[in-house]
């Protein structure tokens, strides 16, 4: 099924059922620019159903304002742009027989692949965490930006889920077994590392933020908006870091995570040495050992199918899969190990790698067409 934006009317017909606060996005424009701000901090600015249809409203109006040229995207508070989905709210639609969690993919994705096509250049300030959901907001902006706090992830997995709001897009895309990796493990990367993975485009010391926005609020229009923000980004920012530890380790990663299947990978990673790469191959095998067995089965197969896919059809496919998950994948036991219950002990199903099978993880994209997506 394509993942498509929802009409206003659908929209309109189902806020009254979504418990949101205006302030939890705040919207301005200033000199031709418009800011969205996710203003939840305390919370790390988790997104909502209630953001997410918030965002879209504005975004829409926005792409028919000739007075707005541009759009910047950021998040209050210092620690995050944001730190993903408000999973426990939807565990809790899912617990009480509702259904919050099926309206909120479907709009989430929807409002994250309106960023992709828009036709206006967004500005993405990823200070702070930028895990899961809010990779989804700033991976179709044209122009992303990380500081010193940035951290990267699509860190699923951990729960019991799989790398979706287009993951299998942008992370099939990185170069060699690199996204393969960062989805199946859901490790966090730094900013010299998203500079190298190509999953940011600029550097800027968090200290200068504030110079940026005055940079902003001051810019004079000339050329088409994108190039009068590259060039105001280019007198800041810089594009490339030294010392990226993904360059390092490129050569072993693309060697284990280009096996077969996750086993596979977990015994090479345990059993292969490859140059000065020791110490990091056993402390990964003991990372992927704490993830969800069939999570990570089902993010390697679906990371290596989006490699062919266009991005509504990884859309699609993230949908198909999710419209199945909250029954048959992990992420509920997810949930509630390391949220609810905080015991920290999540019973996976099946609980380990070797009792994977195939024919199961299949299952899952088994009714896939991506001819009609």
């Amino acid at each position: 099924m394509t993942a498509q934006v929802p009409s206003q009317a659908t929209r309109d017909a189902g806020a009254t059922s979504v418990e949101t606060s205006q302030q939890d996005v705040l919207a301005e424009v200033r000199n031709h620019i418009g800011h969205l701000t996710l203003n939840r901090p305390a919370g790390l600015n988790a997104i909502t159903l209630g953001m997410v249809r918030t965002l879209q409203l504005q975004l829409d109006a926005w792409a028919q304002d000739p007075q707005v040229h541009a759009v910047v995207l950021r998040g209050a508070g210092e620690k995050a742009f944001c730190a993903g989905g408000d999973i426990r709210t939807l565990y809790d639609s899912y617990k009480n027989g509702q259904t919050l969690h099926e309206e909120f993919f479907v709009e989430e994705y929807a409002l994250d692949l309106a960023i992709h096509h828009y036709r206006k250049p967004v500005l993405a300030l990823m200070d702070g965490f930028v895990l899961g959901g809010g990779m989804g907001l700033v991976q179709g902006a044209d122009l992303r930006l990380v500081t010193e706090r940035s951290r990267l992830a699509m860190p699923e997995v951990a729960i019991g889920y799989f790398p979706d709001v287009g993951g299998s897009y942008f992370l099939s895309r990185i170069p060699g077994e690199l996204g393969i990796y960062l989805g199946v493990s859901g490790v966090q990367i730094r900013a010299a590392d998203a500079l190298y993975c190509g999953l940011a485009d600029w550097y800027l010391e968090s200290d200068k933020l504030s110079l940026l926005d005055q940079r902003l609020d001051n810019l004079q229009w000339r050329d088409t908006p994108l190039k009068d923000l590259q060039g105001l980004l280019a007198k800041l920012a810089v594009q490339q870091l030294p010392d990226a530890p993904l360059a390092a380790l490129r050569p072993a990663i693309d060697h284990f995570f280009a096996q077969a299947d996750v086993p596979s990978i977990v015994q090479q990673l345990r059993e292969v040495t490859l140059g000065d790469t020791h110490e990091w191959a056993t402390s990964t095998a003991d990372l992927l050992s704490t993830r969800s067995p069939l999570a990570m089965a089902v993010t390697l197969e679906m990371l290596r199918r989006g490699r062919q896919l266009s991005l509504e059809q990884c859309f699609a496919l993230e949908l198909h899969l999710d419209r199945q998950w909250f029954e048959r994948g992990d992420l509920i036991e997810g949930v509630r190990a390391l949220l609810i219950d905080k015991d920290k002990n999540p019973r996976w199903n099946p609980p380990t790698l070797q009792a994977l099978d195939a024919a199961h993880v299949a299952s899952f994209f088994g009714a896939f067409d991506p001819s009609r997506s």
